[in-house]
């Protein structure tokens, strides 16, 4: 099944919230991405809160988040992670990547 990308909308002016989930492949992160910019240009967010409750803990879901992490910085705001399991906190903090994704 490929990554879902699920818009929420505004919960403050300056933040927007949106999900992930299903199982993210390798050929699913250019598109997520793309769709993440798009949003992070349209409606120029301080905090991006994104919700990785339903995604599976691996290696491809770390990448996806490090450079959806490394689009927002370019566009001036933070992804903060929200619903992650321990399992993913552990592997981001076992890839070095703790500082550099939120919310772990």
């Amino acid at each position: 099944m490929a990554s879902v990308f699920s818009l929420m909308g505004l919960s403050a002016p300056q933040t927007v919230a949106f999900s992930i989930y299903g199982p993210i492949r390798r050929s699913d992160l250019p598109g997520l991405s793309a769709r993440v910019c798009a949003m992070l240009h349209e409606r120029a967010p301080t905090v991006v809160l994104c919700r990785v409750d339903g995604v599976v803990h691996d290696a491809v879901t770390v990448d996806a988040l490090a450079r959806l992490q490394l689009a927002a910085r370019r566009h001036g705001c933070q992804i903060r992670l929200t619903g992650a399991s321990p399992e993913l906190c552990d592997l981001i903090a076992f890839m070095g990547l703790r500082d550099v994704i939120p919310g772990t």
